[in-house]
């Protein structure tokens, strides 16, 4: 396996895998490496350093520490992991967001008892109300197979997921 260093036209660098140079070369002329952030398929490869193997190391101190760039911090942070999100994918993770923010501030939580609740004003024993909060997949099945109306809120994740 080869791993490259990759940019696109836009200047967004990324690393891909290939089995071989070869694999490389035949998937970029037919269209199949693309950025991962804008799609853009106009990707070069970038100068990287190889990785060779050595034997000359210590199995039990194991990889040795790496060297700070001249003029580089002493204490820099270690690069956080993160997920490549497209504009579109910015865009609906806001709306979700949003969305899911407009029934927390404008809808009663009931928790556990929304089956109960739900099922309550279906039937015309409570006044109607905006509502939310938790059921089962068995509960919320159930539910629908009353022909009560609901819907699930989306999750949306940590901002730094």
């Amino acid at each position: 396996m080869i791993r490259y260093a990759l940019a696109c036209d836009q200047a967004h660098e990324f690393e891909s895998w290939f089995p071989s140079s070869a694999a490389y070369d035949a998937q970029r002329e037919r269209g199949l490496v693309g950025c991962p952030v804008c799609g853009s398929e106009k990707v070069e490869k970038q100068i990287m350093a190889p990785r060779l193997a050595r034997n000359d190391r210590d199995p039990v101190a194991g990889p040795p520490a790496p060297v700070p760039a001249p003029g580089a911090p002493e204490a820099a942070a270690a690069p956080q992991p993160m997920a490549l999100l497209s504009e579109k994918e910015r865009e609906l993770r806001a709306m979700f967001k949003a969305f899911r923010e407009h029934v927390q501030k404008n809808a009663d939580h009931v928790g556990e008892r929304f089956p109960d609740e739900a099922r309550k004003m279906h039937y015309g024993e409570i006044e109607h109300r905006s509502i939310y909060g938790e059921a089962s997949p068995m509960e919320a099945r159930e539910l629908i197979e009353e022909g009560i109306e609901i819907h699930p809120l989306p999750i949306i994740a940590d901002e730094r997921n």
